[in-house]
């Protein structure tokens, strides 16, 4: 059964020109246990003191076994939003009223696949992150994982040079930015030019080896979900989990 808690602010920087990284501590000193892959709910009212809520990927990097003490979170910019006007005049220091952890978007230990195609875009990103730890040992164990990231240009790869340095540490992982309105200054040699659903075809995927994991942008994951499917993937070797964005 999911906890309810309050989270006090203990940092918060800009990761792109929309797009806010928060971390956060529960008030009450408590670590937060979590899997890889679930959310977080944040409560609050709207100034008609109507209730409302927002979900956030938890993307701190732990050892992805272990209760954790920072808590963090991307929240991208929405014109008008409540959630946006409500935490980007957080102070550091303040607290928010939260919940959770929620969400089955997690890598299954009985998974018995060769490959993981990860798919995100934009703070879809954010609970592959909080995976790395367990990449690292499904690679270690002779498993690939190819994470295909979507995002119009360079600044809004998010997280993207953590994921570029641990792709170097952790041969079997890859790491394709992919952009898909102007690319980089220096192109990357793994860079792919585009939308993510677009560069599928250049990984072949199969039903034999994949299972796919499909994050971000309603439409991205919709257009790939119908694409893995066209490539003889079974629903059952998609998973997914869309955002939408709530004012």
């Amino acid at each position: 059964m999911a906890d309810h808690f309050q989270l006090r602010l203990v940092d918060s920087t800009m990761l792109a020109p929309t797009v806010r990284h928060m971390a956060f501590e529960r008030a009450d000193g408590q670590p937060l246990a979590f899997t890889p892959g679930q959310f977080l709910q944040i409560h609050f009212h709207y100034d008609d003191g109507t209730a409302t809520k927002r979900s956030y990927s938890v993307g701190t990097v732990g050892d992805g076994s272990s209760p954790v003490q920072r808590i963090e979170i991307a929240v991208s910019y929405v014109e008008g939003g409540a959630a946006t006007k409500l935490l980007g005049e957080l102070p550091v220091g303040g607290e928010i009223n939260a919940s959770g952890p929620y969400g089955r978007f997690c890598l299954q230990p009985g998974d018995t696949n060769a490959r993981y195609l990860l798919l995100a875009t934009g703070t879809g990103v954010t609970p592959y992150r909080a995976m790395l730890p367990q990449i690292a040992e499904l690679v270690k164990n002779g498993r690939e994982v190819v994470l295909l990231y979507g995002a119009r240009n360079e600044t809004e790869l998010l997280y993207g040079e953590e994921f570029e340095a641990f792709a170097q540490a952790n041969p079997g992982f890859t790491f394709h930015g992919c952009l898909s309105r102007q690319p980089r200054d220096v192109p990357r040699p793994n860079d792919r030019q585009g939308h993510v659903q677009n560069v599928l075809a250049e990984l072949a995927p199969s039903a034999d080896r994949d299972i796919a994991y499909l994050c971000g942008n309603p439409n991205m994951v919709d257009a790939a979900f119908a694409a893995l499917k066209d490539f003889g993937l079974p629903v059952m070797h998609i998973r997914r989990e869309k955002y939408i964005s709530s004012r």
